[in-house]
Parts: C-alpha cells; structure tokens; sequence
C-alpha cells in the first residue's frame, strides 16, 4: 500500500503557515503570514533585552538576551515583535541579518548573532602615510555609514 502524498504545514525557512485543501478560517492563516512577513522582511530590532519591555510600540523588535525571563524566558536569541495580540517569536536561521537601531549597524545570525566591529585605526610606526591613514579611515566610516560595521 502506498502512503498518501504529505504536504508541510508550514514553509521550510520561515516557517510561515500554508494554507490546505478544505481549511476554514483561511484568512487566520493567511493573516498570521503576512504578520510574520511584516516583521522578517527587511526587519529592523530596537536593541538586545531579556525581559519584556513594560509598554512596546505596536510593530517593535527586539533580539532577546541571555538570561531571558518573563514572555522571553527560554527565547534567547530568537526576535521578538510586538503584536495587538501579544508577543510573536521568530527563530533565527543562518544567514538572518537585522539592522540594529540601536548600534546604526546590522547583525548577521550564523551560529549566533554577531556585529562587525570596526578595526582599529592605524597609529605609530616609524614612517607615518598621512594619505594611507586618511584613506583608511574614510573607508572605515563609509562602512559604519552603511551600517557594516559599528
């Protein structure tokens, strides 16, 4: 005997609901998606915390900390966007990357979330380039500038 065909119930990334053959409510699927869309497309976190915030703006996100507690216990690392209707989690995958408002610089998540840090300007040594200092130093506030590093 065959199995019958199985079909996710959720997409494999993501993890947005799918709609299936006969549903009711379709429209509690489709809405819960485009929230989550909402929040995951060209997402943008306020900043790291690891309790909830007592009064979030409607749309707001956050990366949950270590030692997390209240609505964010056991969450750490996963981003959290505040609804109407409560707390929505989002786990992060490899190769998420959020902008970081509070650092002007994006995060990237792969095995964990990590932040560029700018290197250290050149100082010292026997011969001093005025020119090679000049130039890395406007490249290295270019990328600050577009939020590479911070």
């Amino acid at each position: 005997m065959t199995l019958p065909i199985a079909f996710p119930s959720t997409t494999p990334r993501l993890a947005f609901p799918l709609l299936y053959v006969g549903q009711t409510q379709k429209e509690v699927t489709v809405n819960e998606t485009f929230l989550s869309a909402d929040f995951l497309i060209d997402s943008a976190i306020e900043g790291v915390i690891s309790s909830p915030p007592t009064s979030p703006a409607v749309g707001s996100m956050w990366l949950v900390g270590a030692a997390s507690s209240g609505a964010f216990a056991g969450k750490t690392d996963n981003l959290a966007g505040w609804t109407e209707s409560g707390w929505r989690f989002f786990a992060p995958k490899d190769g998420m990357r959020v902008f970081d408002l509070s650092l002007s610089a994006f995060r990237l998540y792969r095995y964990g979330w990590t932040v560029a840090a700018a290197p250290v300007a050149p100082t010292g040594g026997q011969t001093v380039d005025v020119q090679v200092r000049q130039a890395l130093a406007s490249l290295i506030e270019a990328l600050k500038s577009a939020g590479i590093l911070s």
